[in-house]
């Protein structure tokens, strides 16, 4: 069968080849030649023949000069925003020997896409993983990468246990049978397929490279959000802010992807299907949100019996509890039988966005709102300060977001759900526990789910896992009943 590769991604660090190479010898006629060292020219050389089509010459030739030479230094340094004089100045050596990815820059630049999936349900399976991380952390980071792109899309992500998965991932080394070989350590990162049939969509990592979670060696979690958008079709930006940009950066901030990135994901693959609005996890008020329209909160107001009815996240705050979803707050006071309900902001001012996760610590009268990688804190009914960044609870840096949260009392443990698995924060030290982050499937048996939200009361964990709720036992790690979510409102 004939496979099209519709686009290969390769991340790269400059490298200085051996000595063995082809001659490096400046043209007869150039002015000069010691004004710029030949390891610049050998960089300046290669990049443009790599990244911006610069034929090569005769015998391995290399020139500065020359209307082809200099037109193609002028395209590179357009395309990064440079000041385009054609001249290899420091500015332009700098990015030149900057960490990046293979795709060459002088693909048409367009904000609609090329290739697409056609399907809005991606499979995905991880073959081979590598030896610098746990294959739980591996395992973590991959589909963290995948939620960077379902939460601004209509795609989801199913990872599947066989290699009929739409999307292979692979560690692999050297030649690993895609023509496409690996050269060790500090040359080529990784490479990414388009979408198509047979190896599209598959990513592979050079696992001759130091695979790490943080800001030393190369950040797994950054890297394989950012192959995973060529996976998908995108091609490279020249906003210095988009994830898709060509140099590779370890440091970013909380939210990867930019206006534009959304925009062009947005282009290949239609919002068709019913789910919440993903632009609403973001502060970009210049996009279009319905979640802003006047009609979002009588709907709220409607769907409080809801069959279906889902939460965000539930937290006791003092004598009541509190039911988020979207930006809308339903309020219960243990006591009594009417319900507080409205926008978020009617209760917490300071709080405009949607609240993901949230627990309360009694002994502190205090409750901690997180929304993705930041949270605030509340006493009483009041917001305390600014809202500070989830790292302050001792997540590894690749953690920008959880899916609940839960504080049991009896043993002093803040628990943090994500995906399937947790870690356990130690309230009386502030340190997490050691040894995590643990599958959620094993330590909480029955409970084998995403977790949407989570509440301690009178002894008991309960779950929200959508419409449902699962009481949980945790001394005898036991299911001991399920009950709809809406019973929570007096329905």
């Amino acid at each position: 069968m004939q496979v099209m590769l519709l686009s290969l991604c390769v991340l790269v660090l400059p490298f200085t080849r051996p000595c063995s190479t082809a001659p490096t010898s400046i043209p007869e006629g150039t002015s000069s030649p010691s004004t710029e060292p030949q390891v610049d020219l050998k960089l300046a050389t290669e990049y443009l023949q790599q990244y911006y089509n610069l034929e090569k010459e005769p015998l391995g030739r290399m020139k500065r000069s020359g209307p082809a030479f200099t037109s193609k230094v002028k395209d590179m340094q357009i395309f990064f925003g440079l000041n385009a004089t054609g001249v290899l100045d420091s500015d332009t050596l700098e990015v030149m020997g900057s960490p990046r990815c293979g795709v060459p820059d002088m693909e048409e630049y367009s904000h609609i896409q090329g290739a697409r999936w056609n399907k809005n349900v991606l499979t995905y399976n991880i073959g081979r993983y590598t030896r610098d991380l746990p294959r739980i952390t591996v395992d973590s980071l991959v589909e963290s990468a995948f939620s960077v792109w379902a939460r601004a899309s209509s795609l989801t992500f199913v990872r599947s246990h066989t290699r009929n998965a739409d999307i292979m991932v692979e560690f692999v080394t050297y030649e690993h049978g895609d023509l496409y070989p690996f050269d060790g350590p500090r040359g080529t990162l990784a490479h990414a397929f388009g979408p198509g049939q047979g190896v599209g969509g598959d990513t592979h990592f050079d696992d001759a490279e130091n695979w790490t979670a943080g800001q030393t060696g190369f950040n797994l979690f950054v890297v394989a959000a950012h192959e995973f958008g060529h996976a998908l079709g995108l091609k490279h930006s020249r906003n210095p802010d988009s994830l898709m940009y060509p140099t590779y950066r370890s440091s970013r901030r909380a939210n990867l992807l930019s206006r534009e990135d959304v925009a062009n994901i947005n282009a290949l693959y239609s919002r068709g299907r019913s789910r919440p609005n993903p632009f609403s996890r973001y502060n970009w008020g210049s996009l279009s949100n319905p979640w802003t329209s006047v009609s979002l909160f009588p709907r709220l107001m409607q769907q409080r019996c809801d069959e279906e009815l889902t939460f965000d996240a539930v937290s006791t705050l003092g004598d009541a509890t509190f039911f988020f979803r979207e930006r809308y707050l339903w309020i219960k006071h243990n006591e009594q039988y009417d319900i507080k309900e409205g926008p978020i902001t009617n209760f917490m001012p300071k709080i405009e966005t949607r609240i993901d996760a949230a627990f309360w610590v009694p002994r502190r009268s205090t409750a901690y709102l997180i929304h993705e990688s930041m949270f605030w804190t509340v006493k009483g009914s009041l917001v305390k300060g600014k809202p500070r960044a989830l790292s302050h609870f001792g997540f590894p840096a690749w953690v920008q977001d959880v899916d609940a949260a839960v504080h049991v009392v009896k043993t002093g443990r803040t628990l943090f759900f994500m995906h399937d698995i947790y870690w356990s924060y130690n309230e009386n030290r502030r340190v997490m526990d050691f040894g995590y982050p643990k599958y959620i499937s094993e330590d909480f048996p029955g409970v084998n789910m995403t977790i949407n939200a989570a509440v301690h009361k009178e002894g008991f964990i309960y779950f929200f896992v959508g419409p449902q709720v699962y009481k949980y036992d945790f001394s005898q790690k036991l299911v001991v009943g399920v009950e709809k979510a809406n019973s929570w409102l007096g329905c």
